[in-house]
């Protein structure tokens, strides 16, 4: 079992604390199996712990109000014998008015862990319950440095192809399949349609198609229901908005905004959509061949949003620079391309960085393995950067 040392060292300070600890991602990106490495750490101190998981439909139907879920951790505090309880709920979201049990919960003598896989829980009803009582995690699916650790090794083209699903990983053959993979994307799919009660079924995974097949590419609302449209669909633009936010919501992509130097704002209706894993636009291409120049870029922004970097699309004259990374407050301008070795591909990646003066650092990171470095650009091999600790 791959260790979630990251996420786990992130959560530690708190293991004590009665903020209400909340880990949420993308369905199948291993929330649950986080949980109970963090319950092993318990296990070994002797410590007592419950946990429930709500996606069980044995636990859903056995608790399935707030007081029966008091009920239940007020027998395990009992069997606690007076020992603090470590209390795990996973996709606590399928318990209805679950942010009012925790406002209850953590006031006895326990700390709580809870998982979901969608950010609705972080609604305005939650943060009014426990405004300031909670800290949250995002979880991804593994980089590539978690693939690799504990001696193991890992293709980077493979995980450039079929990115890091846990489940999608055969630890036998060290690959992942497309099969393996477009099943979870199924059921990650089918579970959005059902929680949001989607009708226009079709059209909602067509769209899911059309954004997760274009990642690392710039679209707005409108495009996407032109493109719609054209396929043939009744489709409105309140419509489409509404059906991008569910895949929003579901940590399924993220839009990165644009921001303009000129305008020196973000840029209205325009975004940048990525994936939250690479394989998701890889198994919606012909044959399951990827568009390796969009998947790179896009494991690069899972990379440097699991790094904890804030990114914004940068747009400088004509020109525009595929991330601003601010952290720390250090900036960082970081072009993404799958090779510069022929000249005019060379030109035209590094000509963004021409007019702009070296107040932040900037790079280019390609799969190139030789150094193309200039005196103002610092070029990084992607398997290099995927293994490294930070971008300097």
């Amino acid at each position: 079992m791959i260790q979630r040392r990251r996420y786990i060292e992130q959560i530690r300070p708190f293991f004590e604390s009665d903020l209400v600890k909340l880990v949420t991602g993308v369905r199948h990106c291993g929330k649950r199996t986080l949980l109970r490495q963090i319950e092993e750490n318990f296990h070994q101190q002797n410590k007592p712990t419950l946990r429930l998981d709500f996606d069980e439909p044995s636990t859903a139907n056995a608790i399935d109000s707030i007081s029966t879920l008091e009920a239940v951790v007020d027998q395990a505090l009992c069997a606690a014998d007076g020992q603090k309880l470590y209390v795990f709920l996973t996709e606590v979201q399928n318990l209805s008015d679950w942010h009012v049990a925790c406002r209850s919960l953590r006031l006895k003598n326990l700390s709580l862990f809870v998982t979901s896989s969608t950010s609705v829980v972080l609604t305005r009803e939650f943060t009014r319950e426990l405004s300031g009582r909670y800290v949250s995690f995002r979880l991804h699916p593994f980089v590539y440095k978690e693939l690799c650790a504990g001696n193991r090794t890992y293709p980077v083209t493979g995980y450039l192809m079929l990115g890091g699903f846990p489940q999608v990983l055969d630890s036998e053959k060290k690959t992942a399949t497309p099969a393996k993979l477009k099943a979870i994307e199924s059921s990650i799919m089918g579970d959005i349609v059902r929680r949001y009660r989607i009708r226009k079924d079709e059209i909602f995974r067509q769209l899911a198609n059309i954004v997760l097949a274009s990642n690392a590419r710039i679209l707005s609302a409108n495009a996407v229901c032109h493109a719609l449209k054209e396929e043939g669909h009744d489709v409105t633009i309140t419509t489409v908005c509404k059906f991008l936010d569910y895949l929003k919501e579901t940590y399924l992509i993220d839009a990165v905004p644009i921001f303009d130097t000129k305008a020196k704002r973000a840029l209205s209706y325009y975004e940048k959509f990525y994936a939250i894993d690479a394989g998701l636009s890889t198994i919606r291409q012909i044959n399951n061949r990827p568009n390796l120049t969009r998947n790179l870029e896009n494991i690069v922004y899972n990379e440097l949003l699991y790094r904890g970097y804030a990114l914004q699309v940068f747009r400088h004259d004509s020109h525009t620079i595929d991330f601003l990374a601010v952290k720390a407050g250090k900036e960082y301008l970081v072009q993404v391309a799958y090779s510069i070795a022929e000249p005019c591909t060379y030109e035209r990646e590094f000509a963004p960085f021409h007019r702009l003066d070296n107040s932040r650092l900037k790079i280019i990171i390609t799969n190139d393995e030789a150094d193309f470095s200039t005196s103002t650009v610092r070029h990084i091999c992607l398997k290099n950067f995927l293994l490294s600790d930070d971008l300097e």
